[in-house]
């Protein structure tokens, strides 16, 4: 694992970046204006001794203005899902679409039992390990070998190989990050507490404010999970075959209109109401044209309106699809404790192959060591290598109606990777089904249908042409 900070990174420059936050924490409370304010912190270490005394008192969106960009090489999407999961950063990763990943170097942990001692058997069970994880990559490289595009071919790779990502984060996301990954739950799987001290050494020097912000009485275990589990609680797993709309606004089109109307003539949503009732209601054409109107504003302040939950099942590969759209709230199960690894999915190419029941074989076979380890004593935490790509994972995700428009017009696209286009095609159906809702989903869609337009350039698909050729002939 080698982490490393990106760009300047002096005295000067840290100086600089500390005197921005601090003056950052004086405005708030000083006459004058932010260059004032800026001009009063000049020297470094009152700046420093300021800047600690005003987020010690829990005003951290001060360091908000310190941003830091890093480079992780060598780290397992065990990480990669993490900071995704917990919404630490901003954050570019390798593709495993693009990248033949046959010759990947992997993470070996060491193995402990349930309290964190070394296991006896340690160097035994590595051995086995390395040749499991050996032999799944030389799996991925047959079906490769054999005609599986690279992105349906991930879906065998362990989470133990290396990834590499840029991330980038402020100082209050970089604290809440070390804290997290040394002190709290996450802590307790060794990569992540390997990679949160480094973060730590680096904060030392780049963010010397860091130290007033490491918090002692954070719980490396998880209150919620020993309440649940202790109540032995009966529940099955299961895959979700489609994805379910778990919950919407009523009467989306409405409520668009209505707050259109309400916040353009600055009245209440009484009134709104009644104009809309009155004046634009069952008016097909002003309705189809005024929800086109609401999707085309610049800052799509009224589709952030309306919300809606979806609950679906996703392969772990694909998780970053959907997980990067930073404007959603997510709710994804951890590693720990450890999720079913025979709960899976079969990409159609592999399906309807030769390569089917290979396919089903190393997903079982891998299900089998994994439960070896498991017998033989070694924790969760020290197993969540086994994951495969090819996992499911059932999450919730809670939009407004912007965070739905952007995700349907990236991931509807023919170019979008099958599995998430397939799930964000049915979540887009499930909302076309409810009443009151059928200009908004009207707009939904990628940019070749509502829009008739391709950003893509030479790598465009086609599509495009189809439906301007469909248009011009029913013009």
């Amino acid at each position: 694992m080698e982490i490393k900070l990106l760009g300047l990174v002096n005295k000067e420059v840290i100086e600089e970046q500390i005197r921005i936050c601090a003056a950052a924490g004086k405005i708030s409370r000083m006459q004058g204006t932010v260059n004032d304010a800026y001009d009063s912190v000049e020297d470094p270490n009152f700046a420093l001794r300021f800047l600690k005394r005003v987020i010690g008192m829990g005003h951290t969106a001060t360091i908000d203005h310190d941003y830091m960009v890093f480079s992780l090489s060598g780290v397992t999407p065990v990480v990669e899902q993490t900071i995704i999961e917990e919404r630490f950063s901003s954050f570019t990763i390798k593709s495993r679409r693009e990248v033949d990943f046959s010759n990947s170097v992997f993470y070996v942990p060491d193995f402990h039992d349930k309290d964190g001692n070394l296991l006896q058997e340690n160097e035994t069970l590595k051995n086995k390990y390395v040749e499991h994880m050996s032999s799944l990559f030389d799996s991925y490289t047959c079906f490769v070998d054999n005609g599986i595009s690279k992105e349906d071919a991930r879906f065998l790779l362990p989470y133990c190989f290396h990834s590499e990502i840029f991330m980038g984060l402020d100082g209050t996301s970089l604290a809440r990050m070390i804290n997290s990954l040394t002190k709290g739950k996450l802590s307790n799987i060794t990569e992540l507490k390997e990679f949160g001290n480094k973060l730590l050494e680096i904060a030392k020097y780049r963010a010397p404010y860091i130290d007033c912000l490491i918090d002692d009485s954070v719980k490396n275990y998880s209150e919620l999970e020993e309440i649940l589990f202790n109540c032995d609680l009966a529940v099955p797993s299961n895959n979700i075959e489609s994805p379910v709309l778990v919950e919407a606004t009523p009467n989306i089109d409405q409520h668009l209109f209505v707050n259109a109307i309400a916040r353009k003539y600055n009245t209440s949503i009484n009134n709104a109401l009644r104009v809309y009732e009155s004046e634009i209601k069952g008016n097909s054409e002003l309705e189809r044209r005024l929800m086109k109107a609401i999707f085309a504003e610049e800052n799509h302040d009224d589709l952030r309106q309306v919300n809606m939950s979806f609950n679906l099942s996703i392969p772990f590969s694909i998780l970053t699809h959907l997980t990067r759209h930073r404007r959603l709230s997510l709710s994804i199960p951890q590693f720990v404790p450890n999720v079913s690894l025979t709960n899976y999915l079969i990409p159609p190419k592999i399906q309807n192959s030769n390569l089917k029941e290979k396919f089903e074989d190393i997903f079982n076979h891998n299900n089998d060591v994994y439960l070896e380890f498991k017998n033989a004593g070694v924790r969760d935490e020290d197993l969540v290598y086994f994951v495969l790509g090819g996992v499911n994972s059932n999450i919730v995700i809670n939009c407004d109606g912007e965070a739905l428009r952007w995700i349907c017009r990236l991931r509807e696209c023919t170019k979008a990777q099958w599995c998430v286009r397939n799930a964000v095609t049915k979540m887009h159906q499930e909302i076309g089904k409810l009443e009151g809702n059928k200009y908004f989903s009207e707009n939904l869609g990628p940019d070749c249908v509502v829009h008739h337009f391709c950003g893509e350039g030479k790598e465009s698909c086609g599509r495009i042409n189809s439906i301007l050729k469909k248009t011009k002939k029913n013009m």
